[in-house]
């Protein structure tokens, strides 16, 4: 159990950029995708305002035959899934009959299936509904659908934390790997960018309704009306490094350590859970604060849950004690989807030494205990990365990166 982790294939499905390079390009250059919601008409809805993932050239390629039984994120997660499997060199035939698993985190499923199937329920009967509906508006069908199309038949899970479900499923996937499973992917995909989705998240804690999309989603400033919804994710490949040496595969960095926590009190506990499982991650590490780089923080957007991270940060690095970074505010929360985008995005940045920024509105209102990066990039020295995740309903989750 103490072999090093290491990621060798990543892909990113995200709001302001399909696949890992373009997105990162729209990252550093602070590009926005929070406007009003497309997909349908939200006049009548409290949350007007998303990141939606736009349509693009790759989706015309995806099997026909897979388009009646699967949710369009799923398409989008198995998509994913293929490049970061073509990123890491690799072949899934190649591989033992169980060398490969698949955990990849949701909280939603395939939920615009499930509205539109229901639909057909009530509207013309149930004859209609079709027999995929069984499975495939289920939290597990990423997972299952993943693992099918590419033969993947080594252990495999789902683990459903909501925010914080992307970086405990690359926890769940680093503890088969370092019990002697080759290849795993892991990560998380989510949205509720539907009707049925939206009607549910209009009454969630925690979300803004302002219909300003430029002021909609400020993390750690004074005036935060509260978090977007947004939706994709992002799917890693892990192996050991033996492994991955003895492949000559490429290795974007390592999972050095993670810990989970829970805190029922977020707000009200003064970041308790956060803190915890942030010390657990860099205990398991073997790693001190002063050795961290760059934050990628949970960055709620809700002033009282920002105000507890900022107490959690101050505590570990001390005030502005480093640079923090909160690429949600660009791409809204992706519940599952957001915290594996975030672990991707400071792998990234370790890569290239640039922290990307988020949106230069009202600098003055940013919380002074904390460091964010706002405007334009920041040039990063750093061999360790710390990113944070909070779910709803308590989960707390944290992950150390390191550089190679």
């Amino acid at each position: 159990m103490t072999k090093d982790v290491v990621v060798t294939g990543a892909d990113v499905v995200a709001p302001n950029g399909i696949g890992l390079e373009t997105y990162w390009a729209a990252a550093l250059k602070g590009v926005s995708a929070v406007r009003p919601i497309s997909r349908f008409d939200a006049t009548g809805y409290p949350v007007r305002l998303a990141a939606e993932v736009p349509p693009s050239d790759a989706e015309a390629s995806f099997p026909r035959k897979l388009l009646p039984q699967t949710d369009r994120l799923t398409q989008l997660a198995m998509m994913c899934a293929d490049q970061a499997l073509s990123a890491a060199a690799v072949d899934p035939a190649a591989l033992p009959e169980f060398g490969a698993g698949v955990a990849v985190s949701s909280a939603s499923g395939g939920l615009e299936f499930g509205q539109r199937q229901l639909q057909q329920l009530w509207g013309t009967g149930w004859e209609s509904v079709s027999p995929y509906m069984s499975f495939a508006w289920y939290y597990a069908v990423n997972t299952g659908q993943i693992s099918i199309r590419n033969a993947l038949r080594g252990p495999s899970g789902v683990v459903v934390s909501e925010q914080a479900g992307g970086l405990d499923s690359v926890a769940f996937a680093r503890r088969r790997v370092r019990r002697g499973t080759p290849v795993m992917l892991a990560g998380g995909f989510d949205s509720v960018l539907c009707p049925y989705g939206v009607s549910t998240v209009s009454v969630a804690t925690g979300v803004s309704r302002h219909d300003d999309p430029e002021r909609a989603y400020l993390p750690f400033h004074a005036s935060s009306t509260g978090f977007v919804p947004g939706e994709g994710g992002a799917v890693v490949v892990l192996e050991s490094r033996e492994g991955a040496a003895g492949r000559g595969a490429p290795v974007l960095g390592t999972v050095a350590g993670h810990a989970a926590a829970f805190d029922p009190d977020p707000a009200g506990s003064g970041g308790d859970g956060l803190l915890r499982a942030a010390r657990g991650a860099l205990a398991d590490a073997g790693l001190t604060a002063a050795d961290v780089g760059v934050v990628f923080a949970d960055a709620a957007g809700d002033p009282g849950l920002d105000r507890a991270e900022a107490g959690a940060l101050t505590g570990l690095f001390g005030v502005r004690g480093v640079p923090v970074g909160a690429p949600k505010s660009l791409v809204g929360r992706l519940m599952s989807g957001g915290s594996a985008l975030d672990m991707v995005t400071a792998l990234l940045s370790m890569r290239d030494g640039l922290v990307p920024p988020v949106p230069d509105v009202a600098p003055q209102e940013v919380d002074p205990r904390v460091d964010l990066v706002v405007g334009e990039p920041r040039a990063l020295e750093a061999d360790a990365a710390l990113v944070l995740a909070r779910g709803h309903g308590g989960f707390a989750s944290a992950l150390v990166l390191t550089r190679g």
